[in-house]
């Protein structure tokens, strides 16, 4: 992974690890949610007017990666109404780029050298250790639809890396997934029975709105132009190291404490990052 992709990613991380830190600390994560799939779509206009349009080859990935991003959504929300943030979010994220990597290897059959393999392990369990050794939720479900949301982590990661490269233009491809993700996300909210979602974005979610979606906005669309830069496994590894950084927002800003189990995540997070730029 050459230089300038690589702390470009680690610029994306650093940024997605605040915008989460405000998911983290907002009561209603549904309206947390939602303010983030929808603070996607100003910049996502901006963007569609004033840069050059994508292929038409590109069409499909668009629909798939929103589709694919409504059965992330699903199990999110799902998982957040039985489960704690703590621990759903870590085996989630920690589980999306090893889902990506066991299916550019096996089936896609992307080579990767055996050490950068190990890096993207060693970030991956250092991520899920947070939430598997998680003392204040042993619910197997819990853990079943943080793993099924970790699953579409890295379907959509593999849709939006082959379907950015095709498109030439991977930030208005971006944008119009983003954009129809939005326009379908009323749906999930409906059967999930989540009522006046909207309109609590508005009165009590409009910080999450516009600041945390136009960080996760900008944040993803850095890691899908570094996909058609480097192999997608890697990238979406070094992405998921924001939680590195999660950690550090939690202990200054929201008084959380520093436990064996995440200097242990850390030392493993910091030896995959390391592995990747070296290797």
């Amino acid at each position: 992974m050459e230089n300038h992709v690589f702390f470009l990613v680690l610029l994306a991380t650093f940024m997605h690890a605040v915008w989460n830190g405000m998911v983290k600390n907002h009561p209603d994560k549904a309206v947390a949610v939602a303010a983030i799939v929808t603070g996607h779509i100003p910049l996502a206009i901006v963007a569609i007017i004033f840069l050059p349009a994508p292929t038409i080859d590109c069409i499909p990935y668009i629909i798939a990666s929103a589709i694919v991003h409504q059965g992330y959504q699903w199990y999110l929300l799902s998982a957040y109404q039985i489960g704690d943030l703590t621990k759903v979010y870590p085996i989630a994220r920690g589980f999306g780029p090893l889902v990506a990597t066991l299916i550019s290897i096996l089936v896609l059959g992307v080579l990767l050298k055996s050490l950068v393999i190990l890096s993207i392990l060693l970030i991956c369990f250092g991520i899920m250790i947070l939430g598997l050794l998680d003392k204040k939720n042993k619910n197997f479900k819990v853990l079943q639809l943080s793993l099924f949301t970790g699953f579409f982590i890295g379907l959509y990661s593999l849709v939006d890396g082959y379907g950015a490269r095709v498109s030439l233009s991977p930030i208005v491809y971006m944008s119009w997934s983003f954009i129809l993700s939005a326009t379908l996300f009323p749906i999930v909210l409906k059967i999930k029975n989540h009522k006046n979602i909207f309109q609590n974005v508005f009165n009590s979610g409009k910080k999450i709105f516009w600041i945390g979606g136009t960080l996760s906005y900008i944040i993803y669309t850095i890691v899908v132009w570094a996909f058609t830069k480097a192999p997608i496994p890697m990238v979406g590894a070094l992405r998921e190291s924001s939680i590195f950084f999660s950690i550090f927002i939690g202990y200054f800003f929201l008084k959380e404490k520093i436990t064996p189990t995440k200097v242990f995540s850390i030392v493993l997070i910091l030896a995959g990052v390391i592995g990747l730029k070296l290797f």
